[in-house]
Order: C-alpha cells, then structure tokens, then sequence
C-alpha cells in the first residue's frame, strides 16, 4: 500500500458491493483487522461511515470483491491524512443539519441506507449512516424515514 496513489473517494461510485457466492473464498483475519481499524477511525472521520458500514457486512462470507473495496477506503486515507474538523472561533453558532437516503441500495433485500449530519459554526458534531430496518416502497418514503431519524 506504501507505493499506491490515493483516490478522491472511500469507495467508487459506480461500485456495488454484493454478497458474491461463487466467488473465490479469502482469509477472512486480516480483512477483519483493517475493518475494525476503520471502525475506530469513524469516530474521527465520519467521512467513513457509509463505506465502512457497507464493508462491514460481508466479513463472514468473504471474497475477493471484498478486500479490493477495503483497499480502495485504504488509498482514500492515504490522500486524506491532513482532513479534520474545525470549528471557528466567534462563528455564528448556527444549527444546519442535512439527511440522505439510497433508496434500496442494498441489492439482495433493498433496503435503503440513510444518513445525516449536523454542522454546528460549519463543523460536524454529529452524523450517522445506517441501513433501514424496513424496505421502502419509494424514495419520498426512504427519505421521510431519515429524516424522522434525524429529528428523534
């Protein structure tokens, strides 16, 4: 990983992470080292939420699509190593909060994936980004969901 380029983004857009039953098998230690690890650096870098939680799901049925996306959030920490939160000082206090939802971005149950953040003088404290525990039959109903998780 010393000689890799960084990328731009924790994992490629287009990229789909799926439970891949043909595929072949990988050693399942490592791959859970360098997710916890990551699971750890959430509580400081909350741009790593949503990828890691996608990451997370697939430890025990490991392949090898699987340490090829935790490779790219690796790289993506690379060029991120100067990122931070601040807060400035004598900001105006204001409260803004945003929320998001893919609606039913998981593939095998399509259960959709929300998240939110509020930025307080612009800096972050507090997100989440967790999939839904029901599916939604449409994107205004995946979105009324965040935002009701948002709001309680």
């Amino acid at each position: 990983m010393d000689k890799s380029n960084s990328v731009f983004n924790p994992i490629v857009p287009s990229c789909k992470v799926v439970n891949d039953e043909g595929g072949v098998k990988v050693d399942k230690t490592y791959y859970k080292q360098i997710v916890g690890s990551l699971m750890y650096l959430i509580a400081t870098r909350p741009d790593l939420m949503f990828v890691v939680s996608i990451i997370s799901r697939y430890m025990e049925n490991l392949t090898e699509l699987h340490p090829q996306v935790t490779k790219s959030v690796l790289r993506y920490l690379k060029g991120t190593t100067d990122f931070g939160i601040f807060y400035r000082k004598g900001g105006d206090g204001e409260l803004v909060a945003y929320t998001d939802s893919d609606y039913a971005g998981d593939l095998e149950d399509r259960k959709s994936t929300s998240g939110y953040v509020f930025l307080l003088s612009s800096g972050t404290i507090s997100w989440s980004s967790k999939k839904q525990p029901v599916v939604s039959l449409s994107t205004t109903e995946a979105e009324f969901i965040v935002a009701t998780s948002c709001a309680c």
